[in-house]
């Protein structure tokens, strides 16, 4: 494991993409950089066709837009090493960013490493909540089309129009907006992550990765002068692949060095806790059904304690 090197609070100065990022921008921003100099891209992108989250490869900037934004589900990694990797030996004077979960760029870290490309990549994990299943968000969003007669167009996890710290989840049917806070709730709940995500290797400080990014959750408490209601990354860099990768992109930014006391928070500590209605929620959903076991949950008092642990995971 790499020990953190240096941690900065990151914000885009531009105003407009800022909005559209999830955080501070700093994926948007190191994406865009590599795709600009002709290097390629391994990113989650959410398909609303087929409802699914999936690791692909990008090339070309335009396509930088349906990547952009938090994706409340697990993504599928399907091919995408093995394309990475024809990419990188197509394409030899010309180096691959990847993005990912830590599980997943521990995955696509190896897979590098066997196949000799380690240093043409640079890696980048996120702090990650955890990773529902799958096929949860794709009966909840059939369930949606089906109530309101039409596809969904879209769908935003963390729409900034409130303020970052109080993200606004929809989707989109027949251009009407259709909150989707029930299935964010849930997210949190601690009730459908996997259960290797219970027992994460890498919620913590230390990484394999050149870079984590996330939300710098906290940052009006530690550095109130450098809070901003739109939004601030938390980066750590581990190594010095990372350190030149934020220095190639640091102009386009606001920065504040920051500290490891200053910017720890939950999942950077430990993983996250299954609910100790985790078990009884399967059963009913086996049982019921997902939106019968949902508004069973949230009908329940351990719905106020959900709440309250979604707040203080924010906030700490």
């Amino acid at each position: 494991m790499n020990i953190v090197k240096s941690i900065y609070a990151a914000r885009l100065k531009d105003s407009e993409r800022l909005l559209k990022s999830s955080s501070g921008g700093m994926f948007w921003v190191l994406a865009q950089t590599f795709l600009h100099g002709g290097d390629a891209v391994a990113c989650t992108v959410y398909n609303n066709s087929t409802k699914q989250a999936k690791i692909q490869l990008l090339i070309d900037s335009a396509q930088l837009d349906v990547a952009q934004g938090s994706k409340y589900m697990q993504s599928i990694p399907g091919d995408s090493f093995r394309q990475c990797v024809e990419w990188m030996e197509h394409h030899r004077s010309h180096k691959l960013l990847f993005v990912g979960t830590g599980c997943q760029a521990a995955g696509f870290q190896s897979f590098i490493e066997k196949k000799k490309l380690r240093e043409r990549t640079v890696i980048v994990d996120l702090i990650c909540h955890g990773s529902p299943s799958p096929r949860l968000w794709q009966e909840y969003a059939c369930a949606l089309e089906q109530k309101n007669h039409g596809k969904i167009e879209m769908v935003s996890f963390k729409d900034k129009r409130n303020g970052w710290n109080s993200p606004y989840a929809y989707v989109k049917i027949r251009q009407s907006e259709i909150p989707i806070s029930d299935y964010v709730n849930l997210y949190y709940s601690g009730c459908i992550l996997r259960p290797s995500c219970h027992c994460c290797p890498y919620a913590t400080t230390e990484r394999r990765t050149d870079l984590t990014i996330g939300d710098y959750w906290g940052i009006e408490r530690v550095k109130p002068d450098f809070f901003s209601p739109t939004g601030t990354s938390l980066v750590l860099i581990h190594t010095d692949v990372g350190e030149k990768a934020f220095n190639a992109v640091k102009q386009q930014l606001y920065v504040r060095e920051s500290t490891l006391e200053e910017c720890l928070q939950p999942n950077l500590t430990a993983p996250t806790p299954p609910s100790e209605q985790r078990d009884w929620f399967w059963k009913t959903y086996y049982s019921h059904g997902l939106m019968y076991a949902m508004n069973k949950l949230f009908r329940a008092p351990f719905f106020q304690r959900i709440k309250q642990f979604i707040s203080k995971d924010r906030l700490m």
